[in-house]
């Protein structure tokens, strides 16, 4: 893979994938540092360590000279971190929200308020310039030779337009978690795309709508679909859909981690596997590296990346954002970095997979049966 990321133009926009923390990081604090009037942070999970202090310094240093800054991160995703963190950045000018705090305990706490949590990872600087993936601002995005973890993981870097439309996103969370009004300046989300570079989102108007946008894809392909997703434990419809598709043959590939960082959740997407297999869909695993990237490439001009699970949390109760690209040349990059993970994964046999010990097709069901919980 190529290490200097590459720009594609697609009409009035720009995008470009990144690779990891290693591309993006970067990329991130390059832009926090050129911002010359509002930069919008969203994020699930900040830690207190070498990353998050690294992003705490840059937008300290941005609300200092003046520039807007606001932060909204998730009160369970980030709950290693105080409200001590933000200090800083707080007698700065910066204004910072929780999610959903849950501390300290309040009457107003419920099971909903609980289970719904903001899972984006987002960046929008001067609505210029978006970033948006499954990159969250902690260690196990670093390189293991830099002390990380060397998750394998995608963001998208966006110019154009279309950060507009992230702009809108964001201030409808900020409205949602400080209950405040949006801002006169905000464009409101179109509720029909117009462009080929256009924002999906979870909760969103259904046309907006992250998984009603797989389902359509994916019932709609003609030649392949490639999915990597960490937490992949698709419902009835989208197996339905990779099953229907392959019976038309459309080659189906599914990349998921050969060890997650989640073990339960682990589980229950291997109790997925036979099913899958069975059906022709392909299935690779990545060995070494926890895989967290949430990337598909449909056809040959479709790509989607974003913080979106094909998992039940992602559909009925987590704040999700993807961005989707129709662009050959976009496609075809993204597909490229795809097979070369594959390349690196190993790919799962059915009859390899149903020797498999009864203990582990126990845990598989049981974790499977509770995937509605966690």
């Amino acid at each position: 893979m190529t290490d200097a990321p590459i720009w594609f133009r697609v009409d009035d926009d720009e995008v470009c994938l990144l690779r990891d923390g290693k591309e993006a990081f970067p990329a991130m604090l390059d832009a926090i540092a050129k911002a010359e009037r509002e930069v919008l942070l969203e994020m699930y999970w900040v830690s207190p360590d070498a990353v998050g202090l690294r992003f705490l310094d840059a937008l300290v240093a941005r609300a200092k000279a003046g520039v807007r800054v606001r932060v909204i991160y998730d009160a369970v995703g980030s709950i290693s971190i105080t409200p001590g963190f933000w200090a800083a950045l707080a007698r700065a000018g910066g204004e910072i929200v929780p999610f959903h705090t849950i501390f300290p305990l309040r009457n107003t706490l419920t099971l909903d308020v609980l289970e719904r949590r903001d899972h984006r990872k987002m960046l929008v600087v001067d609505g210029k310039v978006g970033f948006i993936g499954g990159i969250n601002l902690s260690r196990e995005w670093l390189t293991v030779e830099e002390g990380g973890g060397g998750w394998r993981d995608d963001m998208i870097g966006v110019r154009g337009e279309v950060a507009v439309e992230l702009r809108a996103l964001f201030f409808d969370a900020w409205r949602r978690a400080t209950l405040t009004p949006t801002p006169a300046d905000v464009l409101p989300l179109r509720r029909r795309k117009k462009r080929r570079v256009y924002v999906l989102a979870n909760p969103a108007r259904k046309r907006r709508d992250v998984r009603r946008e797989y389902l359509r894809r994916i019932y709609f392909a003609q030649r392949r679909i490639d999915i990597a997703n960490p937490y992949f434990v698709p419902n009835r419809s989208v197996r339905g859909a990779l099953a229907h598709a392959t019976s038309r043959g459309v080659r189906v590939r599914v990349l998921v981690p050969e060890r997650g960082d989640v073990q339960i959740v682990q589980f229950a997407v291997e109790a997925m596997f036979e099913h899958l297999l069975r059906r022709g869909v392909e299935i690779y695993v990545m060995p070494k590296r926890v895989l967290h990237a949430k990337t598909a490439i449909i056809d040959e001009s479709f790509a989607t990346i974003g913080s979106y699970n094909l998992d039940e949390r992602s559909w009925r109760k987590n704040m999700e954002v993807n961005l989707a690209v129709e662009d050959e040349a976009f496609a075809r990059h993204v597909r490229a970095s795809f097979d070369h993970d594959c390349r690196a994964a190993r790919r799962i046999e059915l009859d390899e997979w149903r020797a498999r010990a009864t203990v582990r097709r126990g845990l598989e069901w049981i974790a499977y049966g509770l995937r509605r919980l966690w």
